[in-house]
């Protein structure tokens, strides 16, 4: 029982199917586990023991019929709290939300809980998710599993804290700048953006999408058989493909892959993470891959055009709250949007034609190679208090320059751990795609995983 909360969800399908173990058992065991962690870690919202204990039941009584409901029958799962869920409240990360329960699920938890996931609750976010980091006016601070005064990341905080400490295997999280990547490297765990549209999600909006977060590739491939079907309510949604998600052998040799060190603005690249992400790609090329240089393709000009088109977005909410809701918000996050109060409609429209500059030099950059490597992050986890590395609301994005882009351009981009630095903080290695290729990604990110030494015992396992 001390060790059914690290089993992988490929692991506990199995075990289900052969009647070793139980959903019931594996669920107690997990809600144990966060028990005792949670103290520390903070990952969790609206966790429902008894609401999970008793969808374990279910699952189990099928499970001994041997008639489960679905491809991820009994196995736990959380939810970014964004994502709605029936009942639940969505307060964004901030206090300043009036607490409504949600009418209906949102269609990533429709999906899960179609396939008989037991889920355990909803993960923390920060203010609007507008931040990276586990920082929040409504949440208690979401700290990382691996060191307990780093930040976990964000916005999808709770989701990869949870994964990295051992919630359970499958978590869901979502990412519009680089919210489930970054995360998911600075605790090293493995966390898939999609394509645009390749997982429905609803509101839809540009560049938004929900990724698996996982410990495992194999895992999130699992999540993404669920996750893919079709639902209307996105209008901006894909076609349906039955694409074999599980099928995740690539060969390497002639591959060609584009190793990008410098992403043109920005923090600079940490030598440690450098050389991990260097170490990687030499990794590829001895195995058969051919390994050239990428030069950065993104301008400062770009981002700070973005960075006007949110202030701007985010102004136009912040300023509609009366004044006591609005004293509740993050004042980080209210600084940080009160730049976009002054600016003129040409600014706006400038800043927001940047997704289609951005987009346009991706597509182009990455189109001579198979796939592109960078780094997830150019630092590892900073401190768990600060809302942002540079903790400047004038400057709160220099750690996205990697991320951003491909929301932008709508293409695939994973992050697997790639190694830790001297202080054991872990460093993640960003696998780029093109457009609809996201099995591609999970290939090689699957590849990665049996290329690399072996990985670093689980910080709270």
């Amino acid at each position: 029982m001390d060790t059914l909360h690290t089993l992988s969800a490929i692991e506990l399908l199995a075990a289900y199917s052969s009647k070793a173990l139980s959903p019931v058992e594996v669920t107690r065991a997990v809600l144990q586990h966060i028990e005792r962690c949670e103290p520390s870690i903070h990952a969790t919202y609206a966790l429902d023991p008894q609401a999970a204990l008793a969808q374990a039941e279910a699952s189990q009584a099928r499970w001994l019929k041997n008639e489960p409901q679905g491809a991820l029958d009994g196995v736990p799962v959380t939810i970014k709290e964004n994502i709605a869920s029936k009942g639940v409240p969505i307060p964004l990360g901030t206090a300043a939300t009036d607490l409504v329960p949600a009418e209906r699920d949102a269609p990533p938890t429709a999906r899960l809980r179609e396939a008989g996931a037991v889920i355990l609750g909803k993960t923390t976010m920060p203010d609007y998710g507008m931040l990276s980091s586990g920082l929040s006016s409504f949440h208690p601070l979401t700290r990382n599993p691996w060191d307990l005064s780093k930040n976990p990341g964000g916005s999808s905080a709770g989701a990869a804290a949870a994964s990295a400490a051992g919630y359970g295997p499958l978590h869901l999280g979502t990412d519009i700048g680089g919210s489930v990547r970054l995360p998911a490297a600075w605790c090293g765990i493995f966390a898939l953006k999609p394509s645009l549209g390749r997982i429905p999600i609803y509101p839809p909006y540009a560049g938004r999408v929900a990724g698996p977060m996982t410990r495992s590739v194999q895992d999130a491939a699992l999540m993404m058989r669920v996750l893919s079907l079709p639902d209307a309510r996105d209008s901006m949604s894909l076609p349906y493909q039955p694409i074999s998600w599980l099928e995740l052998a690539r060969p390497l040799r002639g591959l060609k892959i584009g190793l990008m060190m410098d992403a043109g603005w920005g923090l600079p690249v940490d030598p440690e993470v450098a050389d991990a992400v260097q170490g990687a790609a030499k990794a590829f090329e001895a195995a058969g891959a051919i390994v050239e240089p990428l030069a950065p393709f993104m301008t400062r000009g770009m981002a700070e055009g973005m960075d006007q088109f949110w202030r701007c977005r985010s102004w136009m909410d912040i300023s509609a709250l009366s004044p006591e809701r609005r004293a509740k918000v993050l004042p980080f996050i209210v600084e940080w949007a009160r730049g976009g109060a002054g600016l003129s409609g040409e600014q706006v429209f400038k800043g927001f034609s940047q997704m289609g500059v951005m987009r346009d030099a991706a597509v182009t950059a990455c189109r001579p190679f198979d796939f592109v490597f960078t780094p997830t992050s150019p630092i590892a986890a900073y401190a768990a208090e600060l809302p942002c590395p540079t903790n400047d609301p004038a400057q709160p994005f220099e750690h996205i320059a990697f991320t951003l882009p491909y929301n932008m351009s709508e293409q695939p981009a994973a992050t697997v751990n790639c190694g830790h630095t001297s202080a054991g903080l872990p460093i993640g290695l960003q696998i780029v795609g093109h457009r609809h290729d996201d099995l591609g990604v999970l290939q090689i990110a699957r590849t990665w995983e049996q290329l690399r030494p072996a990985s670093r015992p689980w910080p709270m396992d």
